[in-house]
């Protein structure tokens, strides 16, 4: 392995034992380039031509307040496939505040578990005090990598091959971008939406395969919401509206405490082009969802898959550390009970019809990205460690036969959400691999993973050496070399 490393950062950040800034969570300041990785067990399949690039969260900086993970640093951790050989690199999401920190020498803002003027400048997105650091999501888009913060802050484009900086994407709105902006591989479009605690509190966009807007739109709201993630379908995008939002009497008093309200969940469909005008609006059961998978048309209706919380707004956990008992409990899914769920909303009566897919713990889940707002068969989610937010394994479905298989790791490895990484000339929708980032807590190492989705239950068939160990993180995508040449790719 020939190995280059950057200049070190600058960092402040003190000895802890916060359960998230150790362990699996232990920040990675480090960056390389590594070239010709080695292969621990198996060999590097040669069918598969493209990278997986993986969002992380590593402080940088001593906390101003008590530490959230969702605070930190991004770093994107990239590991390329082309000819059965793998090289890696990782990379700071240079964002305007990440570089006013390196310059100040120390943390400017606040995080999420802070009250109100706790920063030390003015913060951003839709909690208004936070800072914007790029470290929820990532997609590819128009040959570009797309680094996004879940609160709505700017979306920043590296390259996806090198992960050189490119700076703010020209097309990010005043009120900037939520994470999980969704890419439609055979169109080249991304969909977004962002969010505020301004009218009309939402608005939805469409960027298509060269970086022109083509659509942007308000979807007004009763008031300020928190919605997460979207779906999308051949013709139609589909928002939310959940019952799981700020308490408005707390919120003007700049408290950001949110609450599970007497409300149903309601879901607004839209035409991918569509105006305000045109939304429809469909009722549910009450519940947060923090990830769909896949929409879809089927006659009169539109069928999307997610995550349905059983739980949402947990009760503090009690084996967590004195202090950090509530956000624990909001980061761990044996608490919230999040489980596959399936909604149906018929156009033709304005009904939703809802069921139960699994009743295990499972979220993160990912398709194959090439049926993405089309009819999607297979499924692969995470399962997690109870009291934790760390992977401890892979489910894969299949919706048309309601088979399942799984993969657990061995105790002190955690995984990384895992996309699905299609063949070369692939000749089903479940053929090739499960793609994830290991770290083993037992060896002070990380690696990489491959699982072939035919033979899902056998395990990896290669394991490949990581040069450091990588702090945990959230989200992940896969993209086919041909995909981030072209912008399209056919299914």
């Amino acid at each position: 392995m020939k190995l280059e490393r950057l200049p070190p950062i600058k960092s402040s950040l003190k000895p802890t034992n916060h359960p998230y800034l150790t362990g699996a969570w232990t920040p990675q300041h480090e960056q390389v380039t590594a070239y010709d990785l080695e292969v621990i067990e198996g060999a590097i399949p040669d069918d598969i031509d493209g990278v997986y690039i993986r969002n992380t969260e590593n402080q940088v900086h001593q906390p101003l307040g008590r530490h959230h993970p969702f605070d930190a640093d991004a770093m994107l951790h990239q590991i390329s496939f082309e000819g059965g050989v793998a090289s890696y690199r990782n990379r700071f999401v240079r964002t305007r505040c990440f570089e006013a920190e390196q310059i100040a020498g120390g943390s400017l803002w606040g995080g999420l578990a802070d009250p109100w003027g706790t920063s030390k400048r003015p913060g951003f997105g839709a909690h208004g005090g936070l800072k914007d650091n790029a470290s929820t999501d990532v997609v590819v888009h128009a040959g570009k990598a797309i680094s996004t913060f879940y609160q709505c802050g700017e979306p920043y484009a590296l390259d996806p091959e090198n992960l050189d900086q490119l700076g703010v994407a020209h097309w990010g709105p005043l009120d900037g971008v939520s994470a999980h902006c969704k890419v439609d591989e055979r169109t080249g479009d991304l969909l977004f939406f962002n969010y505020s605690t301004h009218a009309p509190y939402m608005h939805y966009g469409v960027i298509d395969r060269f970086g022109k807007v083509t659509n942007y739109t308000p979807i007004p709201l009763p008031g300020p919401r928190l919605p997460h993630d979207m779906s999308f379908s051949e013709r139609y995008s589909i928002l939310n509206d959940l019952p799981v939002f700020w308490d408005a009497s707390l919120l003007e008093r700049n408290i950001h405490a949110i609450k599970l309200h007497d409300l149903p969940s309601r879901f607004a469909v839209i035409p991918r082009y569509g105006k305000a005008d045109d939304v429809r609006w469909f009722e549910a059961e009450p519940t947060y969802v923090l990830h769909f998978l896949n929409a879809y048309e089927e006659g009169s209706e539109i069928i999307m898959d997610g995550y349905f919380q059983e739980n949402p707004t947990p009760k503090p956990l009690k084996t967590a550390p004195h202090g950090l008992e509530h956000m624990m409990a909001y980061l761990d899914e044996a608490s919230f009970r999040p489980k596959l769920h399936r909604w149906r909303f018929d156009l033709a009566t304005g009904k939703t019809k809802e069921e139960r897919l699994d009743d295990r713990n499972l979220e993160f889940g990912m398709i194959n990205a090439r049926v993405a707002g089309r009819k999607h068969r297979y499924v692969y989610s995470t399962t997690s460690k109870p009291g934790w937010f760390l992977f401890t394994g892979f489910v894969k479905h299949d919706l048309e036969t309601g088979e399942s298989w799984s993969v657990t790791l061995p105790e002190g490895r955690y995984g990384s959400e895992a996309p699905f990484a299609p063949r070369i000339n692939a000749k089903d929708e479940d053929d090739g691999y499960l793609v994830s980032f290991i770290i083993d807590e037992n060896a002070g190492t990380s690696e990489c993973v491959l699982i072939d989705c035919k033979r899902f239950d056998e395990g990896p068939v290669v394991r490949i050496a990581l040069p450091h160990k990588i702090s945990s993180g959230t989200h992940s995508v896969w993209a086919d070399r041909k995909f981030i040449q072209e912008g399209v790719i056919g299914a």
